[in-house]
């Protein structure tokens, strides 16, 4: 879920039917599946915006609501799951109910672990912040609740003009149940205590009554989803690998260098959020597992992450490694290389699933530049192009043992964003250009077809002998562009 300038949108695909042991399972959005009892492979993906205005009116009524029914709002904790709501009727009823709501946000905060270096803000100062949590505040949502921009001071925690002092995003928890506030002490308590450039920084949590906020840095390009997949113009090759580069860094840090090793669990491009110069930050810690210790060699854990990105081991035995978050890692960087998403069913057979597709191409050389996404037009390093899929592949070895190590990954990356050696430029790829194109019903009379992104016909990049070709020919003859501190909506 961004925690920057993108909304959310509907998309609801079911990959499998569960069935039922007894009570209803619990859906997660953003691709995610939690049950107490969830079968191993039995998977749900969805995603959807427009129960945010219904959380708003959650948040406003358990607000205006808190003197006249203490249950007025579902509790994220079962303390209270056999207590009948009772109306409230005199004041004594009401200091009782105010009494124990301290008590349970007391109990509530002894499970938190929280860093000195957090910031505790009440709920008011949120509201005001985000301008009560208005819908033009809505940057998007996901399986924890929805997010919205605010402005806070600088240096402490009451709210700010709109356009003042320190922006952030605010992310709320929905009150469906006892699993998002796990995800939400998890969250607080990762990204609490680890700290790293390429990890988004948690600025401060909200923990008052059943209200469970958390408060992040805005990352102000959004999503690496968002870029890829959902904007008219490709991202640039030198900027898709230093952003490659980054969110390896974020990973090797929580493997290898963390005081205790973090296994990500849900890595993907929804997850990749991006500021001002397209450095790369890992968000949403609700999975995230400590790591096996001593002489263990996995977590045994039930089977929860995105379906297209979770490794094949983990998802059959439910047995985690570092080496899972490797693997998504490969998918990733396989989605960044050719503009596919991991699973597209508006794809034709045999190329839904993007690993599967892209195997018989990564090993060999010809047939390597299939992969490519085609927006870029050969604005891409050969050498880079070539050296990013050998990494794919690695990183997607059936055998977890031979993936490498998230540390190698970032070595094998580090050079990748400056190589200039452009495919455009290549004799060989122009040639085979020319072959393709003739050789599609599309490409007559001198025009270049239509790509298909996302199953979705698109108005082709490039036209022959037209004036404005592509957007890379006279803003980007060689290179990638170099960044600016512009914030994209």
């Amino acid at each position: 879920m961004g925690l920057g300038g993108e909304n959310a949108k509907v998309v609801v695909e079911s990959l499998d039917v569960c069935k039922s042991k007894g009570r209803k399972k619990k859906k997660k959005q953003d691709g995610v599946v939690e049950d107490e009892e969830t079968e191993t492979g039995c998977w749900l993906s969805f995603r959807f915006i427009g129960s945010c205005i219904s959380t708003r009116s959650k948040v406003d009524s358990s607000v205006s609501g808190a003197s006249t029914n203490y249950a007025e709002s579902k509790s994220t904790i079962d303390t209270s799951r056999d207590q009948p709501s009772v109306p409230v009727v005199s004041s004594t009823t009401t200091t009782t109910s105010n009494a124990e709501s301290n008590s349970s946000t007391s109990k509530l905060e002894e499970e938190l672990k929280v860093a000195s270096r957090l910031r505790k803000f009440s709920f008011n100062d949120l509201k005001l912040a985000t301008r009560n949590f208005r819908p033009e505040s809505l940057l998007g949502e996901g399986g924890f609740g929805c997010v919205f921009k605010g402005w806070i001071e600088e240096n402490g925690t009451a709210a700010v003009k709109p356009g003042t002092g320190l922006t952030v995003a605010v992310k709320t928890l929905n009150h469906d149940g006892l699993q998002g506030h796990k995800e939400w002490l998890a969250e607080v308590n990762y990204l609490g205590d680890l700290v790293h450039q390429n990890l988004v920084k948690l600025i401060g949590y909200c923990i008052e009554d059943d209200q469970r906020l958390l408060v992040y840095e805005f990352m102000p390009r959004g999503s690496l989803e968002n870029h890829l997949f959902r904007r008219a113009l490709p991202l640039p090759w030198s900027i898709r690998m230093k952003i490659a580069l980054g969110a390896a860094k974020g990973l090797a840090f929580l493997h290898e260098e963390a005081e205790r090793p973090v296994i990500y669990r849900d890595f993907k491009t929804s997850n990749i959020l991006l500021d001002a110069e397209y450095n790369a930050k890992l968000s949403d810690f609700g999975l995230a597992k400590d790591g096996p210790e001593g002489d263990k060699t996995h977590v045994s854990t039930r089977v929860m992450g995105t379906y297209g990105y979770a490794a094949p081991e983990y998802v059959m035995t439910g047995h985690l490694t570092s080496r899972s978050d490797v693997y998504s890692f490969g998918v990733v960087l396989l989605e960044m290389i050719t503009g596919r998403r991991s699973m597209d069913k508006n794809r034709p057979n045999g190329e839904h699933n993007l690993v599967e597709w892209a195997r018989p191409h990564l090993g060999e050389r010809r047939r390597f530049y299939r992969l490519i996404d085609p927006r870029l037009e050969g604005h891409f390093s050969i050498k880079g192009a070539q050296k990013a899929a050998h990494l794919a592949a690695h990183c997607l070895s059936r055998d977890p043992k031979a993936r490498p190590l998230m540390s190698e990954v970032v070595e094998a990356l580090k050079p990748l964003p400056n190589l200039k050696d452009m495919a455009s430029s290549s004799y060989y790829f122009q040639t085979m250009q020319a072959d393709r194109f003739s050789a599609s019903p599309n490409t007559r009379n001198g025009r270049q077809g239509a790509f298909t992104r996302n199953g979705q016909q698109q108005r082709s990049l490039s036209i022959s002998h037209g004036t404005h070709a592509s957007p890379f020919h006279h803003q980007y003859p060689q290179h990638s562009p170099k960044p600016t501190g512009k914030a994209q909506s």
